[in-house]
């Protein structure tokens, strides 16, 4: 059972940071396997029956090294002006079942120093999947505006991401939900101490912000026809 992230997974991570090189990578790879890899792995075999017990059996929390839910270490620096070979951050995506890779509607969590968040939506969809979203709010904009103005989900998530400048082809840029349809993700963010992945509890106080944000990922599920 999870017991929290030690206290060097941190440390650890604000080292990384100060020498992002293969060399030191290599050097304390052992210390990456305690205070980072394992205790995620740990996290993720905790928290998925809860996922599937409280929030919905549609998503899928799989503690693997490769291919599950604990995202990789290694940058992919193919296409990228920052050659630096090593994520300085962990990333746990719980998609879901239908989803292929991260663009699918899922949960999320972001462990660095000085920026942990949950996440809750879909990120940088591709344009039919953006497309059936942008449709759906049009035909459901009550829906949408009662999820998005609800008072506990808006007092600790935002909605983030980014948008386009001029309002998308075949929607009116009268629309009431005009911001809304811009938006190129869905996304909601939800910032907390750091320090709160310390603690045993972490993966109940995971669970109940995460429930914060269902309506919004029930929504967008309805939206692209998937079970939640």
């Amino acid at each position: 059972m999870f017991e929290g992230y030690p206290k060097g997974s941190i440390t650890f991570l604000n080292q990384l940071s100060k020498n992002n090189n293969r060399q030191w990578f290599n050097d304390n790879k052992e210390r990456y396997e305690q205070n980072v890899r394992l205790p995620s792995l740990t996290f993720i075999e905790t928290i998925g029956p809860e996922l599937k017990r409280q929030i919905s059996e549609c998503f899928t929390a799989i503690p693997k090294k490769v291919g599950g839910s604990l995202m990789r270490v290694y940058r992919d620096t193919r296409f990228s002006k920052d050659k630096t070979p090593y994520k300085t951050n962990v990333g746990i995506q719980f998609r879901h079942e239908m989803g292929k890779d991260v663009h699918a509607p899922g949960f999320y969590l972001h462990i660095e120093r000085g920026n942990c968040f949950f996440g809750a939506g879909i990120w940088r969809p591709e344009s039919k999947t953006l497309n059936k979203i942008r449709e759906f709010l049009v035909d459901n904009p009550n829906a949408w505006k009662k999820l998005r103005d609800d008072k506990k989900f808006a007092s600790n998530w935002e909605l983030r991401g980014s948008s386009l400048i001029r309002p998308p082809k075949g929607f009116s840029g009268e629309h009431e939900l005009i911001v809304d349809l811009k938006r190129k993700d869905f996304i909601a963010i939800m910032n907390f101490d750091h320090k709160e992945i310390y603690a045993s509890s972490f993966v109940k106080y995971a669970i109940r912000h995460y429930k914060q944000s269902s309506a919004l990922m029930a929504y967008l599920c309805m939206a692209l026809e998937l079970d939640y």
